[in-house]
């Protein structure tokens, strides 16, 4: 008896964990997309334009884990990403298919000043 439970919790948990996984990323209205390549940290390529990454930058994968930023150093990412008070780069999260699916979404400041964020549904409107 004692073996059938645990064979029932082994069989639910993994049904629910590739559900668990697809939980929707909330991204702040600053969030602007991009272009990113990792050089020589903390020299990034943003859009094609060199950038720096801020002290303390955190990197999240598709899986919204913590990204090592030398294990993805020299592939071009499809990201999300904030900027801080001196411009530096300073949040990251690598988009999945269906995040990136999800247009439009600002590439600048200015895109992001003209247009209007739903932040639940985390969709941007033209003005």
């Amino acid at each position: 008896m004692y073996r059938c439970v645990l064979v029932l919790l082994a069989s639910l948990w993994i049904a629910v964990s590739p559900a668990a996984a697809q939980v929707q990323r909330n991204f702040p209205a600053d969030a602007l997309r991009g272009a990113l390549v990792v050089e020589n940290v903390p020299e990034i390529t943003l859009n094609g334009a060199p950038a720096r990454l801020a002290p303390g930058a955190r990197i999240r994968g598709q899986n919204n884990l913590l990204v090592m930023s030398g294990s993805i150093a020299g592939q071009r990412q499809l990201v999300h990403y904030t900027v801080d008070m001196q411009g530096h780069v300073k949040d990251v999260w690598i988009l999945t298919p269906e995040e990136a699916a999800r247009r439009p979404w600002p590439s600048t400041p200015q895109e992001a000043a003209s247009w209007s964020f739903d932040s639940a549904a985390q969709t941007w409107t033209r003005k």
